[in-house]
């Protein structure tokens, strides 16, 4: 009896070390800058992260001074600046930039306005903008705040002091799916 409840002991240890081997993601990182971090900027992290200036992809709820994300990530970020390459979710800060597609909210506490100082993405935004100044390459969604600018766009509306979708056609041209390239208050494409 002896021997089998040290086999199956064994085994038992044996399963748990091979289990503990595998490699997964890591649920947590913390860094002071990139090169200064738990894990190195090319490993991705499912979890959370703690930074200074942190930069790695991620799904991940990330809280830092500074969160970069690189890849395809997505999660919660919340900075005072949040850059990534592709991002899904929220991107809470004072300055938020996506290089390529980001699909979510982009906003943060600016000057008492529920929104960043700027928002920016370089490709494709779907979602939500609330910011000072918001910029994106192709709009699908919503902009709201005092400079919205967006070269394109899909089933868009913008609210703001400077509304620009410079895909539209002259004044009221194509109205009412499209209002103007430029217009005050509110602008829109359909």
């Amino acid at each position: 009896m002896k021997k089998r409840l040290g086999l199956i002991g064994a085994c038992a240890v044996g399963m748990v070390l091979g289990a503990l081997s595998q490699e997964y993601p890591p649920s947590f990182q913390a860094s002071f800058v990139p090169e200064g971090a738990m894990y190195p900027r090319e490993q991705r992290i499912e979890g959370m992260t703690l930074s200074i200036w942190g930069e790695n992809p991620q799904s991940a709820f990330a809280l830092g001074f500074v969160n970069g994300s690189t890849g395809q990530s997505s999660g919660l970020s919340l900075g005072l600046l949040n850059y990534a390459e592709s991002y899904t979710g929220i991107h809470w800060a004072f300055a938020n930039l996506t290089e390529k597609d980001f699909s979510g909210w982009q906003g943060g506490p600016a000057l008492g306005f529920v929104g960043s100082a700027v928002n920016y993405v370089g490709g494709e935004m779907q979602g939500f903008q609330s910011g000072v100044v918001n910029l994106a390459g192709r709009l699908g969604g919503v902009q709201f705040g005092l400079v919205n600018y967006t070269q394109y766009a899909d089933r868009s509306l913008q609210i703001g002091l400077i509304n620009v979708i410079a895909q539209n056609g002259y004044w009221f041209e194509n109205w009412p799916d499209e209002v103007a390239p430029g217009m005050i208050l509110v602008n829109w494409r359909y």
